[in-house]
């Protein structure tokens, strides 16, 4: 089925839901609190409903769009806005840090991301959150979820961790299928990020860290005794910062904070020295 506007087909590789409803929109950019210095990032510009209300709102927009259908339907939806560059790219091959130093200014990412992206993608903001500004994002209600919650619920991972290390994080408001082209099987969520100054809690060395909070949960029934195993370091090393950091083995990972994980990271990471 085309869409009725345009004659183009959504292509599922692209995770592509259109949204319709203009409304969901306005309130989108009405939140983004824009200032006319601001330059927008849009990832997934799709059709251009939202592209085109943050272009009326004054800011400089950068468009993402790796459909080259839909990046030449963009092309001359605005070919007379001068405010807008329009890339047909693929987002998560994109260096943000050189896209934000050829702009001369912070990014702020405004997005309806395409679904089958969502979660490499806001790693890859992670990666390179100099780049940004902050984030006012549609994702699957379950990512939103994920990403906003807190330690003892099934919900809360690897992401969440990761994004509070550095983050403030706010779900702003849900939005249902029907707001789009296809409707999705799922409901989606508006969500905001904020960078933190300096990350939550200080982490000596980043890279351990990130290996504790995986080991930690790429088995979730494990105690955190049994998953730290998979480590490349001494297993008594580990016996001995759970000790130190005042930490049951026998927990889980999904019941500690993002605290708990930097301390114990920071133990273990000292005890090699």
């Amino acid at each position: 089925m085309k869409d009725k506007n345009y004659g183009i087909s959504p292509k599922k590789r692209f995770g592509q839901n259109f949204l319709t409803d203009r409304n969901i929109a306005l309130k989108i950019v009405r939140l983004a609190d824009i200032k006319p210095d601001d330059v927008v990032l849009e990832i997934g510009a799709g059709q251009g409903a939202l592209t085109e209300l943050l272009i009326d709102k004054g800011a400089k927009v950068i468009a993402v769009e790796i459909d080259k259908a839909l990046f030449h339907l963009l092309l001359v939806k605005f070919s007379d806005v001068k405010d807008i560059e329009i890339l047909n790219e693929d987002a998560l091959k994109i260096s943000y840090k050189r896209l934000s130093e050829r702009a001369g200014s912070k990014l702020k990412v405004i997005a309806n991301l395409p679904y089958n992206i969502s979660t490499a993608i806001l790693f890859k903001f992670l990666e390179e959150r100099e780049a940004f500004s902050g984030f006012l994002l549609m994702l699957q209600k379950e990512v939103a979820e994920r990403i906003a919650a807190k330690p003892r619920c099934k919900d809360y991972g690897i992401l969440s961790v990761f994004i509070r290390l550095l983050m403030d994080v706010k779900i702003e408001f849900k939005v249902p299928s029907s707001a789009f082209y296809p409707e999705p099987k799922v409901d989606s969520a508006v969500i905001r990020l904020n960078i933190l100054d300096k990350p939550r809690v200080e982490v000596d060395d980043i890279d351990l860290f990130r290996k504790v909070v995986r080991a930690s949960f790429n088995q979730r029934r494990k105690t955190l005794s049994n998953a730290l195993k998979a480590l490349p370091v001494p297993h008594n090393f580990i016996i001995k910062a759970f000790e130190k950091a005042g930490i049951d083995p026998n927990r889980r990972g999904e019941t500690l904070s993002v605290e708990e994980f930097a301390k114990l990271s920071n133990i273990i990471d000292r005890s090699r020295e």
